[in-house]
């Protein structure tokens, strides 16, 4: 009995001692692992380019800018905005985006920055091409575009896209009656699919019903293509309804804490209608929004046919504001290739200088400006 006994508790003190070795061994071989990779990683040789050492005799901005002030056409073409709105500009997001001099190097000033970024707007070239243009490092043209982005967002946001007042929707409601003829329209609402790259390991979150990845960017629009509010961020393969239920502005408007002016009666009416955004057939129907009739409704009902040409009318101008916004900031005319934080920060930069520039009439005087094989 003692010596089966004895047997039984070597075999125990060896099946313990040879799980103690095989997690060593684990260990070992993970750590031998890491180093090995560490050690292989690619070391850098040079802290800056051969290429980027002759930024400031040869870059794009240092050869360029000045001449492109002399002459206000070619800069509104290379910049999509005129001298003074870029200085304004500079001057609002200098603070933000201004580097720290240091014992190293010198950094690169702000104005070269913001040229940075509203060209990568303006053209939508990738990082690489930028960098190559401007003589930088294709990662810092990656943090510039960001910073820059968030910086213009910050600054220009609560002065052209505030969170609407009931003074704010009683001038829209006026201008789009005088305008489009379409009385109680506090704006009009859909959604842009942006193109993107297809992040890793998304799955099919961002595969829309258009055969590509995008985010949803969400729009109320007034009647003079100005953005509202919007939301962005929303994946491709949602509703252009249920990302507005998700969002802060539809979740006011649901609640009735969107400072929506009170009812009030249609021209030659004495009945009270509540003032509505109009959408397409993608919106649900609900007392703050309106859609057309279906088209059968429509073809037998001359009322609804007329009430639905009016509708699609005053709706065109979301439809236009997006167009603008894509001829004005060509990076969405192709898929944008960046990470989908960096999108969104684009994305919202874009559509608050399209306010911005709108605002200030930035176009008007280049308007005699065409060429065949130039789109300004």
């Amino acid at each position: 009995m003692r010596s089966s006994s004895k047997q039984g508790n070597y075999s125990f003190y060896y099946y313990v001692q040879l799980e103690i070795f095989e997690k060593l061994l684990q260990i070992l071989t993970s750590q031998l692992i890491y180093v090995n990779i560490f050690f292989r990683k690619k070391r850098r040789k040079t802290w800056i380019h051969d290429l980027n050492l002759l930024r400031e005799h040869e870059g794009e901005f240092h050869t360029l800018y000045r001449q492109l002030r002399q002459h206000e056409e070619r800069f509104y073409i290379y910049f999509r905005m005129p001298i003074e709105c870029f200085d304004d500009l500079l001057d609002l997001i200098k603070g933000d985006i201004k580097k720290e001099c240091t014992n190293y190097r010198r950094p690169i000033e702000p104005v070269e920055r913001l040229a940075v970024a509203l060209r990568f707007l303006a053209t939508g070239d990738s990082y690489t091409t930028i960098g190559h243009s401007f003589r930088m490092g294709f990662s810092t043209v990656s943090d510039i575009v960001k910073e820059v982005c968030d910086a213009i967002w910050k600054r220009l946001q609560p002065t052209y896209m505030p969170e609407p007042t009931k003074e704010m929707w009683e001038e829209i409601i006026l201008g789009f009656n005088e305008t489009w003829q379409f009385p109680n329209c506090l704006g009009s609402i859909d959604g842009k699919h942006i193109t993107i790259k297809c992040p890793n390991n998304s799955g099919s979150k961002y595969f829309s019903y258009l055969k590509k990845y995008s985010i949803v960017l969400m729009a109320i629009v007034d009647h003079n293509y100005k953005f509202i509010c919007i939301d962005v961020g929303g994946y491709g393969k949602n509703s252009d309804g249920g990302i507005f239920e998700a969002s802060a502005m539809g979740r006011k408007i649901a609640d009735g804490t969107f400072s929506i002016p009170a009812d009030r009666s249609l021209p030659s009416q004495n009945e009270l209608t509540p003032c509505v955004l109009i959408g397409n057939e993608a919106f649900p129907l609900r007392p703050n929004i309106m859609r057309l009739f279906p088209y059968r409704q429509s073809r037998e009902d001359y009322r609804k046919e007329i009430y639905n040409k009016r509708l699609c009318r005053a709706r065109r101008v979301v439809e236009n504001a997006f167009g603008i916004l894509a001829q004005k900031w060509r990076i969405f005319l192709r898929p944008i290739q960046v990470k989908v934080e960096t999108t969104i920060s684009i994305v919202k930069a874009a559509c608050i200088l399209h306010n911005y520039l709108r605002s200030t009439n930035s176009g008007m005087r280049f308007e005699h400006y065409k060429d065949v094989n130039i789109y300004i």
